[in-house]
């Protein structure tokens, strides 16, 4: 994809686990700056035929100023053919359907949410600033405009003592919005991070390998969505998984199981 910077940072800032942009204040980049990174991947990126609109939370724009971005890259790049980005719940429920069906028309075809967990306790001591019910909303009116959904989850980042609860409340949250797409990533706790200093304090004890996997195993078994791409592939996670739920459900947990009693090679 052709990576197009359009804000600096992120809007919200504030989840505890989060690192990346602790030093950045989120802020919109000028339109001359956008124009020119336009220009550029005109003459210098012909071959990619897709957009992601950075950084942490674009869709957080006014509606008519992302519709301009996009149509500047509809008009500069038009051999462009998918458009994607993050945006938080609260910046796609300030979005109306219409208005995202108006950015699916310009082009957007993919929003990446960031669930972390469906547990309303473990939501709150990471500073989300949502609920499961909000996220829900967020989600649903994503799929409800057509667009391409796809969701990330947090192993571990309800620590030991809520390790079942995160995994049983994440799957009911991901079976009511049903997304086109899972990603489950595993905490890896950065030394930035308010996390961090809660691990030093001992008040969040961080899961081992095989603790991650059975979280996993739990949120898998309790999962009832269908035709949803799932992942656990990133370069955090113990075990690489791809597949399609409900469809590869049975394979998925016979791996997981066989990565618990040691089968597998983590």
């Amino acid at each position: 994809s052709i990576s197009l910077q359009v804000t600096v940072g992120c809007s919200h800032n504030l989840c505890t686990f989060c690192g990346v942009y602790k030093d950045v204040d989120f802020r919109i980049k000028e339109d001359d700056v956008v124009n020119q990174d336009i220009v550029f991947a005109a003459r210098h990126c012909t071959r990619q035929t897709r957009v992601f609109l950075a950084d942490g939370d674009v869709l957080s724009l006014p509606h008519h100023k992302l519709l301009n971005i996009m149509e500047r890259v509809r008009v500069k790049l038009p051999h462009v053919r998918k458009i994607s980005l993050y945006g938080n719940g609260r910046s796609i429920r300030n979005k109306s359907i219409s208005d995202l069906a108006a950015l699916k028309k310009h082009g957007l075809n993919r929003i990446y949410l960031g669930l972390e967990s469906g547990d309303n306790q473990v939501l709150e001591k990471i500073r989300k600033g949502e609920t499961a019910e909000s996220l829900v909303e967020a989600g649903r009116k994503v799929m409800d405009a057509g667009i391409f959904l796809s969701t990330t989850v947090l192993l571990g980042i309800g620590g030991r003592e809520r390790s079942e609860k995160h995994g049983l409340a994440t799957a009911r949250l991901l079976n009511q919005i049903s997304p086109n797409q899972i990603a489950a990533l595993t905490l890896m706790v950065l030394k930035n991070t308010p996390l961090a200093r809660q691990v030093d304090k001992k008040s969040f004890h961080p899961l081992g390998a095989p603790e991650f996997l059975k979280e996993l195993l739990c949120i898998v078994e309790n999962l009832t969505v269908d035709k949803v791409q799932f992942m656990a592939n990133h370069s955090s996670n113990y075990l690489p998984i791809t597949g399609r739920l409900s469809r590869d459900r049975e394979r998925i947990i016979r791996d997981i199981e066989q990565a618990i009693s040691g089968s597998i090679d983590l």
